[in-house]
């Protein structure tokens, strides 16, 4: 059982620096262009998917921040 844990922290490991990678690259700096967003769109729900059995508070966590990164950006506007 303890070669599962550690495989198990090894890939809780691996989640945490590939999610900071993909949060890296949602940065509107660097993904500009609609082919650009739609790569980040599918490489977060990738993670997610990979994610979703992790226990690891870090994983879950960064899932989060990538989900987030999705969601549109408001604007307010005023008219007067």
């Amino acid at each position: 059982m303890d070669e599962f844990a550690k495989i198990d922290r090894a890939l809780d490991e691996l989640l945490v620096n590939l999610g900071a990678m993909v949060l890296r690259l949602s940065s509107p700096e660097v993904s500009k262009t609609v082919e650009e967003r739609n790569a980040l769109a599918r490489s977060v729900n990738q993670y997610a998917a990979c994610a979703r059995r992790s226990t690891d508070p870090r994983v879950q966590r960064l899932n989060d921040d990538l989900a987030e990164t999705l969601r549109p950006r408001l604007r307010i506007v005023s008219s007067s």
